[in-house]
Formats: structure tokens, C-alpha cells, sequence
């Protein structure tokens, strides 16, 4: 869906860093180099932002902010298992939902 043009990747430094951190922890069958070949695609299809925001802590889990910031920044939606540490999201106007119920939008939207 990154090539699908009815959506937007957002990006931030924190946010590929965090990428890059979680796919080298070495539990998927790539190489280094094919890791960096998919953050490169994202990076490359998406929307870069700077963060300049000064109001953490924000959520239950400090470690999710950067996501929520992002997020306000962007304008946009956070598609995450996580919907638990993102309810205070809602008094950003962000919206947190789940990839089940995201596809599910998906397979009723023409």
C-alpha cells in the first residue's frame, strides 16, 4: 500500500531511527543491506517533517511521543496495535486505530 497514492507516509528522524532499531534486532530473515533497501523506500515515498514540539510526556508510554508528534504535525491518523498507549491521542485530534479495523475501512471504501 506505500505506492497506493490514496495515502501519505509521514516520516521524522525519530520515527526511522525507530524503524531501522526494530527491523536490525535481527528476528526477520533480511540482511542489513535489504533493511536499509526498505527504509529507503519508505524514506523515499513519504513526507519528512521536523518535530519542534515541547510538550512531552503525552502518553502512557513517554517512549510513543515522538509517534503522537508526528502525528499532530502531519495531520494524520496512527494505524498501530498499540491503540491502548495512544487514547490521550484523541486531545490532539488525532485518531489512533487498529491495522484490522484500518483494512476493514479500506475494504469498504471505494
Amino acid at each position: 500500500m506505500i505506492e497506493d497514492d490514496r495515502f501519505r507516509l509521514h516520516v521524522s528522524t525519530p520515527l526511522v531511527a525507530e524503524y531501522e532499531s526494530v527491523l536490525k534486532r535481527g528476528r526477520l530473515a533480511l540482511s542489513e543491506s535489504q533493511i536499509d533497501d526498505v527504509i529507503d523506500f519508505i524514506c523515499a515515498r513519504a513526507t519528512h517533517h521536523q518535530i519542534f514540539y515541547l510538550w512531552r510526556p503525552a502518553l502512557k508510554d513517554p517512549d510513543d511521543d515522538f509517534v503522537l508528534e508526528l502525528a499532530v504535525k502531519a495531520g494524520a491518523d496512527i494505524v498501530t496495535w498499540n491503540e491502548g498507549d495512544f487514547k490521550r491521542a484523541a486531545q490532539f485530534g488525532v485518531k489512533a486505530v487498529n491495522p484490522r479495523i484500518f483494512l476493514e475501512q479500506l475494504e469498504k471504501t471505494p
